[in-house]
């Protein structure tokens, strides 16, 4: 019998945020894998930090912070290799996934590699998008209103034209693209009922109407834009 690879998603942030089913499994782990910079550090490590058992072994899944995927292929085949060994001997691989797995997530790159030849399940984590609503209360959307969720590297002709076709919308991962962002949504006359997101759930968080956000933005930072009919001006 093999062991089985779990993709857990672990939150946005707060630990608190943690699901019970994935707390209960994060807990009777024996070996988890988890993304980290090429560093070492690691978001989804350090939210369950408090959690995990004494003597649970570690993989970390080093990824360079690039925009080619090619270095990064690389690096999933290696995680793969070693994840590979403890699944044969009959342990469950746990893979920490920072909000939810297959929201953006990078275990989805696991899962293609694994699925039909392992056991695979998937815990679903609360994701970045529903915790920025959250924190900055405002709705994604209603009724018959459509939403997108677009990525801030999107080149800018498709950019335009996802805000010329939608009501409502989410931009993430705002990082060094923060400021071309502010000049698209501000001819387009979106930029009053937009706001900026960054660190939610967690103590340095940041809510504000996007014109008073700063000039830096962090990579996983996040604009949300409600559709005309859902805004409502909220202190911030």
């Amino acid at each position: 019998m093999s062991g089985k690879l779990i993709g857990v998603g672990v939150g946005p942030g707060d630990p608190d945020l943690i699901t019970l089913r994935g707390l209960k499994t994060i807990q009777k782990a024996t070996v988890i894998a988890y993304p980290s910079t090429e560093t070492g550090e690691s978001f989804a490590l350090n939210i369950v930090q408090g959690y995990l058992p004494e003597n649970v072994q570690k993989i970390p899944i080093k990824i360079p912070m690039v925009e080619s995927r090619f270095p990064g292929q690389l690096i999933y085949n290696t995680a793969s290799d070693e994840i590979v060994t403890h699944l044969k001997s009959g342990q469950n691989v746990i893979v920490l996934c920072q909000g939810d797995p297959l929201f953006y997530g990078s275990f989805m790159y696991l899962h293609s590699r694994f699925a039909g030849k392992y056991p695979v399940e998937i815990i679903p984590g609360i994701s970045s998008l529903n915790a920025c609503a959250a924190v900055s209360q405002r709705p994604l959307c209603s009724r018959l209103e459509s939403f997108s969720v677009i990525p801030a590297g999107m080149n800018e002709e498709h950019f335009r034209t996802k805000l010329e076709n939608n009501e409502a919308f989410a931009i993430m991962k705002v990082g060094r693209h923060l400021a071309r962002i502010k000049h698209l949504l501000n001819q387009n006359g979106m930029e009053e009922r937009a706001v900026y997101v960054s660190h939610a759930t967690l103590p340095n968080q940041k809510v504000l109407p996007l014109s008073k956000a700063p000039e830096s933005a962090p990579y996983f930072s996040m604009i949300l834009v409600p559709s005309k009919d859902e805004y409502v001006q909220f202190d911030t």
